[in-house]
């Protein structure tokens, strides 16, 4: 007998009366999607909005804190921020009177201070704020020590959830910039092309071992003093990845892997100790960023050690990559911020790292871009649940 189509449009036929057999043929001809996806899967029930994870990440902003970046952002509707620079040392800034006072600005236009960072930046170790910590320089180290411990109790007081930081000798390592859409000028990175001169840092040969040495030093001493103060601590990985073996100017860059951000977070158990998940830069560590990178988000998502998202694109891959827009890059987004969203992470989604375009002052254009589309991906989600 010949196979018919069932009518999905009209199942009760011309006569109006829907038959079983139409009945189970329209019920039929609605699974096969579900079985399709089935067979892709595994067998795994695709999400329907019944049973997607809610959307609790949101856009967020980094970098500065002036007014006027403080108003476009409540125009945009971006309500979270991590501030800029609070100062370099234990001062009236770092007080819990002047961390209260700057939580209390950024909420003056209606945004949440979710974050500050500690004064450990990306610079290279010389021009560090306290390169004392990494180079481990005693009696300075410990007494640096002693005053992050302090700016973390403070962070705590004020009703900062939050602190962010580097551990870093190389800082953040680039080659001559490439031109990418629109003649826009992209930040690159080539390792055959770069040139390590002088052969070493100023810190030396940097092993592997004298590095997690320093690592545990500094988190066996500011752990515990931020579980007590309840707040988080975020760590970003080095960017770029450097080869294991020879790492960067006598430095093995052990925070480029994602088995070294790995043992990182194992480092201590805690769950205020994780990382400022920078996705351009743990992409910069993959060969074929556009199709691991998921699996690493869910990896240190489900684990609960992503605090912070820096949510931004690369074309390239391990060694050889140019920073992009969003839009513009290897690493298919919109899936990317499913795979946050099937993990539960309620933090911030921030821009990071924009391409220099003509007459663009700052990256303001390129910034703005960015929240647009970070928002217009985040109403997404939040239509499909």
């Amino acid at each position: 007998m010949q196979a018919t189509t069932p009518n999905l449009e009209n199942p009760r036929g011309a006569h109006g009366r829907l038959t079983r057999r139409k009945a189970l043929g329209v019920i039929g001809a609605l699974a096969l999607p579900w079985d399709r996806a089935a067979a892709q899967t595994g067998g795994a029930r695709p999400a329907t909005p019944a049973n997607r994870p809610p959307v609790l990440m949101h856009a967020g902003h980094q970098h500065d804190h002036s007014e006027t970046t403080l108003r476009a952002l409540a125009a945009f509707g971006v309500k979270n921020i991590c501030s800029g620079q609070v100062g370099r040392n234990l001062d009236d800034n770092w007080s819990v009177e002047g961390l209260t006072r700057l939580r209390r600005h950024v909420e003056s236009f209606g945004l949440k201070l979710d974050c500050v960072p500690l004064p450990l930046s990306s610079s290279y170790i010389t021009k560090s704020e306290h390169p004392e910590i990494l180079l481990a320089k005693d009696p300075e180290r410990d007494r640096t020590i002693a005053d992050f411990c302090q700016m973390i109790r403070n962070c705590g007081r004020a009703g900062i959830p939050m602190a962010k930081y580097n551990l870093t000798f190389i800082g953040v390592v680039r080659t001559e910039r490439t031109l990418g859409r629109g003649g826009a000028s992209l930040s690159t990175f080539d390792y055959s092309q770069s040139k390590q001169e002088p052969p070493l840092t100023e810190a030396g040969r940097i092993t592997d071992d004298i590095y997690w040495d320093r690592i545990a030093y500094f988190l066996q001493r500011i752990v515990p003093v931020a579980e007590e103060a309840g707040v988080k601590l975020a760590c970003h990985p080095q960017d770029p990845a450097m080869p294991p073996a020879t790492g960067w100017r006598g430095v093995n860059t052990v925070l480029g892997t994602p088995a070294g951000l790995r043992r990182f977070v194992e480092t201590m158990p805690s769950k205020f100790h994780g990382l400022n998940f920078c996705q351009g830069t743990v992409a910069e560590m993959l060969e074929r960023p556009g199709e691991q990178i998921y699996d690493v988000i869910r990896e240190f998502g489900g684990r609960g050690k992503i605090f912070n998202v820096h949510f931004r694109n690369i074309r390239g891959g391990y060694l050889k990559f140019s920073e992009t827009l969003p839009d513009d890059g290897d690493v298919d987004m919109p899936r990317a911020l499913r795979a946050y969203r099937e993990v539960g992470y309620a933090g911030m989604i921030m821009p990071d790292h924009v391409p220099q375009i003509l007459g663009d002052v700052n990256g303001q254009k390129a910034f703005a871009f960015c929240f647009g589309y970070i928002q217009a991906l985040l109403q997404t989600l939040r239509a499909e649940a």
